[in-house]
């Protein structure tokens, strides 16, 4: 009895070194999967792929049928997400499989597969050029926006130059006015009559007022001393502007109380 024992503990241990157990043996002889073995050697490796497939459905859990589509789905499918799937089911219904370590080294290669297919990479030197090419194109980017800043600047400096020119420029004055001694700004009376404003009517003169109306929106009440000049200086009108918006009156000869109506 101690022979035979001791034969069977031999080929037990036997079994155990070469990683192939009773189960393994069992799903080999599966006849889908057999179909699928010489389907491979035949090189037919689509029809192999679904004879594997029906093993699969008949025993989910077989561990050949899931090395086998691994193998079939890395090398000759192209499909490395269901190489690393069966790999994965093959390491999990046979886990002391002695080529566990190569099996894994498959799934790690599979998944480096599909992320250079998800996401290529570019390798080193494509790289460094893409860099100094993105750097150059900042660079130039920066010096635009530079120029740009500056020549913004050099408008606004322009504006600025011509709004405090046009606000201290003095206004234009009528030459043969204030040609003429005893003119409107004059305090002296005028020697002969002055020529009037409006350059297609006489304008006679507005009889006065007894009394004195309040200036309100754009109207002026005339003050004693006040000139026409001094009100065009004041209010920033030409004289006329001024004599086309008051054409019932004599702008040469402005009475206190008269109402303007400034334009």
């Amino acid at each position: 009895m101690s022979f035979w024992i001791r034969l069977l503990f031999v080929l037990l241990l036997v079994a155990a070194l070469s990683g192939c157990t009773q189960s393994d043996q069992d799903d080999e002889k599966e006849p889908h999967y057999v179909l699928g073995i010489s389907r491979v050697n035949a090189m037919d490796y689509q029809g192999a792929v679904e004879a594997f497939e029906e093993s699969l459905e008949a025993n989910p859990h077989s561990a050949p049928a899931h090395y086998q589509l691994g193998m079939l789905y890395e090398n000759q499918q192209s499909d490395p997400a269901g190489a690393i799937y069966h790999y994965e089911q093959y390491l999990k219904f046979n886990p002391s499989a002695e080529n566990a370590d190569i099996i894994r080294q498959h799934i790690a290669a599979c998944k480096q597969q599909l992320a250079a297919d998800v996401l290529p990479l570019p390798s080193a030197p494509q790289a460094q050029q893409q860099l100094e090419k993105l750097v150059e194109q900042n660079r130039q980017l920066q010096q635009q926006v530079q120029s740009l800043q500056d020549t913004l600047k050099q408008w606004n400096m322009w504006y600025a130059n011509q709004s405090t020119a046009k606000t201290n420029a003095p206004l234009p004055q009528d030459e043969s006015l204030s040609s003429q001694p005893g003119d409107i700004g004059s305090s002296s009376p005028p020697d002969k009559p002055v020529e009037p404003v409006h350059p297609t009517r006489v304008v006679p003169a507005a009889p006065a007022r007894t009394q004195n109306p309040v200036a309100h929106g754009h109207t002026h009440v005339v003050e004693r001393g006040e000139t026409a000049m001094a009100i065009c200086r004041k209010f920033g009108v030409h004289l006329n502007e001024l004599a086309s918006a008051n054409p019932a009156l004599n702008l040469s000869k402005l009475r206190p109380g008269e109402v303007l109506n400034i334009p």
